[in-house]
């Protein structure tokens, strides 16, 4: 996935940084507010990739004695800057501009309209190129599942993001090119403010789908559904243990998983067996789920044994007291 997604990334880095110098150059000689808009919109795309990079490389670095667990968390952190880089720098500015245009409206025959025309198709173009490699990168993690259910197991924010930066993109300039064409057919300047209105809207809705995600990440999800599954069916087969007791799981990072299980072992096993057993379950649960990076097995007691027993021990109490 740190692959993948550094491709997507990058694809989007250069894409939005290209936009950004001709949204600018277009809004200057097209004097226009969605146009405006448009360019912070592509600047503050551009920052976000480089938070995003950022993150993906601050996160491969290795474990020390202050962060023993590694990372991977920084993902998640620079994930998070980037939903709120899109909600103060995007969406807040694109929605300042377009009210400051609907109350002073000027003249909607103000600069040439061919600029941003020209501008907006060319960036539609790029943002497309942009969208696909974050479609295709996507597909691979969706595997045949519904969007919902990808949307809901995923634990690397980096596709997703960009995937639904690059929608919310190309929305705008959808909108921001029906305002401008609408302020000049029907020679009301206004409107472009409320192109502008509607291109933040888009945006403030993309921030807070990432921010709301990247910080269920940040707090520490499970790893999905089929996972844990397949841990617990992988513990209950293997024949050394008595009983499965509990699992517990937190991803710190995409890749980087804790997973803390607690079985019964037999009443008869002595310290050197039940470490060699889970050392064992330890190598088989790693073959199959590379992701489960630290994995700590506790030896717990057979409750149903214990208060069996412990009944029984009531019981013969009663009957010495008695006699």
């Amino acid at each position: 996935m740190a692959h993948g997604g550094t491709k997507v990334v990058l694809a989007a880095l250069f894409a939005n940084l290209g936009i950004a110098i001709l949204k600018l150059v277009a809004a200057i000689f097209a004097r226009s507010a969605a146009m405006f808009a448009e360019f912070a919109h592509s600047i503050a795309d551009t920052g976000n990739q480089v938070f995003l990079l950022l993150g993906i490389k601050r996160s491969q670095k290795q474990a020390d004695d202050r962060h023993e667990f590694g990372y991977g968390a920084e993902n998640y952190f620079w994930a998070f800057i980037v939903a709120i880089t899109m909600f103060t720098i995007g969406a807040t500015y694109s929605i300042y501009e377009g009210i400051h245009k609907v109350m002073h409206p000027g003249n909607a025959h103000d600069g040439d309209p061919r600029w941003a025309y020209a501008v907006l198709g060319g960036s539609m173009l790029l943002e497309l190129f942009s969208l696909r490699t974050a479609w295709k990168e996507f597909k691979k993690i969706k595997a045949g599942r519904s969007l919902s259910e990808t949307i809901s197991d995923a634990r690397d924010p980096v596709v997703l993001i960009v995937l639904f930066e690059d929608l919310a993109a190309l929305v705008g300039l959808a909108v921001a090119l029906v305002g401008i064409f609408l302020a000049r057919q029907l020679d009301l300047a206004w409107v472009d403010g409320a192109a502008s209105i509607v291109v933040g809207l888009v945006l403030l809705a993309v921030a807070v789908f990432a921010a709301r995600e990247t910080k269920s990440l940040l707090l520490g999800e499970s790893v999905r559904r089929s996972d844990r599954d397949r841990i617990v069916e992988i513990v209950k087969a293997y024949p050394g243990i008595k009983r499965f007791i509990n699992l517990r799981t937190m991803h710190i990072g995409p890749e980087d998983v804790i997973a803390a299980i607690k079985v019964v072992f037999p009443d008869d096993d002595r310290g050197a067996d039940i470490a060699r057993k889970t050392d064992e379950m330890e190598v088989l649960l790693r073959a199959e789920l590379p992701l489960l990076r630290r994995i700590y097995i506790e030896c717990g007691i057979d409750l149903e044994a214990a208060s069996a027993a412990a009944r029984a021990a009531a019981g013969h109490s009663a009957q010495i007291d008695a006699q």
